[in-house]
């Protein structure tokens, strides 16, 4: 860890690292920019697994049916933005049907907020 070449790279091995621990192995990701350090911490990670989907919603959607199934989450990886609105449909049947999801999603850092910079929502 004390190589970590920036705090997103550290935080993103820590956070893996954490959920792999708890049982959360798979993970579904569409690959984008500020979604990177999450992506590279899955691909670095010798017990978690990852499903590459380039589309959002086509990724939640396998990790809502891989906790339908198993009954433990898998973490859908996505970027900033409308990207992220991509996964919801996923989450709102996850949230009806109780099944376990997880989603995470990079951002812009916060002096891009409000600024007119692409991939920035709240």
């Amino acid at each position: 860890m004390t190589q970590a070449p920036n705090l997103n790279h550290l935080w993103a091995t820590l956070l893996v690292e954490e959920l792999v621990r708890n049982g959360v192995d798979t993970f579904c990701v569409a690959p984008g920019s500020r979604s990177t350090p999450l992506v590279v911490a899955v691909a670095r990670h010798d017990r978690a697994r990852s499903i590459v989907h380039y589309d959002e919603r086509g990724a939640a959607f396998h990790a809502l049916g891989y906790g339908r199934v198993t009954g433990v989450p898998a973490a859908v990886i996505t970027t900033s933005g409308s990207a992220l609105a991509n996964v919801w449909p996923a989450v709102v049947e996850a949230s009806l049907e109780h099944i376990p999801l997880l989603v995470l999603s990079g951002d812009r850092p916060p002096e891009l907020q409000d600024s007119g910079a692409n991939q920035t929502m709240d």
